[in-house]
C-alpha cells in the first residue's frame, strides 16, 4: 500500500464519519428547537425528527415546521411550567 493509498482511505473514512454526525445532527435538529421554544409536544417533534431518519427525510421538513408552530390555546387554559 503506498501512501496515496493510505491517504485516500483516511479521507474516505472522514467523510463518512461526517456524513453520519451530520444526518445524526439533522435528526436532533427539530427536537432541540421544540425543546428550546417550549413547545407543548416537544417530545413528539423529538421522535418525529428521528423517525424521519428512518423513512429518509421525507418527513423531515413538515417535522422541522412542525417544531416552530405552537398550537393555539383555548381562552382560560395555561400553560403548566
Amino acid at each position: 500500500m503506498s501512501l496515496v493509498d493510505i491517504f485516500a482511505w483516511i479521507v474516505l473514512v472522514i467523510l463518512l464519519l461526517s456524513t453520519v454526525a451530520v444526518i445524526v445532527f439533522l435528526a436532533m435538529l427539530p427536537g432541540m428547537i421544540a425543546k428550546s421554544r417550549n413547545h407543548p409536544w416537544a417530545k413528539a417533534v423529538t421522535v418525529g425528527g428521528w423517525v424521519t431518519l428512518l423513512l429518509g427525510f421525507a418527513l423531515w421538513p413538515i417535522v422541522l415546521i412542525w417544531a416552530y408552530v405552537d398550537v393555539p390555546r383555548a381562552q382560560g387554559m395555561e400553560r403548566k411550567p
